[in-house]
């Protein structure tokens, strides 16, 4: 590394932390609390099927007070659409209940986990005095998360795809990233795991995209 950035962003599920197990896995579990009996690897297929198949959750229209409640609609479509694809979601007998715990769960720590290369990498690059910021298409559960986990010491700034109107690989939230930091996107770099949404989406507003692959 010649010349270190000013800024550097990061992207959060995938970069950051990823899901103990598999959402399939989690989802299974909480629906044996409310009685009902899936199969992890159906409901991981279906869930994946729902997540691509859902527009990107961004709101431009929103006022700022409603971008909660928009963030869970757009949740419990794509869970609904999981357990119907499932050929489960007639054994709820109040769908509606468990969608909300379901919810609220994945907005704690409990089925996260830090990959092991991520604080090292925090604690070297604030020693070196780089700003580092969030720049994810998670919702506003983010910080409740990144609370929880322990790291939101670490980030001076966090823009996510509800609250900004736009959703990477999308170059307007690239934008209003880099001006939270006063930062030209020369100046800054995107690590993400995802090669479209974080490697294209930060080269094609001027940043140094980085590819993290945590498959391999």
């Amino acid at each position: 590394m010649k010349e270190k950035p000013r800024v550097i962003f990061l992207d959060a599920v995938g970069t950051l932390f990823g899901v103990k197990g598999s959402v399939g896995e989690i989802y299974t579990q909480i629906a044996q609390e409310f009685g009902v009996e899936v199969s992890a690897d159906t409901l991981n297929k279906t869930f994946i099927q729902s997540f691509k198949a859902a527009l990107p959750p961004v709101f431009p229209d929103a006022e700022e007070q409603d971008i909660p409640q928009r963030e869970f609609d757009w949740w419990l479509d794509i869970a609904q659409n999981t357990f119907e694809q499932a050929g489960v979601i007639q054994k709820f007998s109040d769908f509606s209940t468990f969608f909300s715990e379901l919810y609220i769960h994945f907005g704690t720590a409990n089925p996260w986990f830090i990959y092991p290369d991520v604080l090292p990498a925090l604690v070297s690059w604030r020693r070196m005095g780089i700003e580092l910021g969030i720049l994810s298409n998670f919702d506003s559960r983010i910080y409740s998360v990144l609370q929880s986990l322990e790291i939101r010491e670490f980030f001076e700034s966090i823009t996510i795809c509800t609250q900004a109107g736009a959703a990477k690989p999308d170059s307007k939230i690239f934008a209003i990233a880099l001006e939270k930091h006063k930062c030209s996107s020369e100046a800054a770099w995107h690590i993400g795991d995802s090669l479209t949404e974080d490697y294209h989406g930060a080269r094609g507003a001027g940043l140094r995209g980085i590819w993290i692959n945590r498959q391999n």
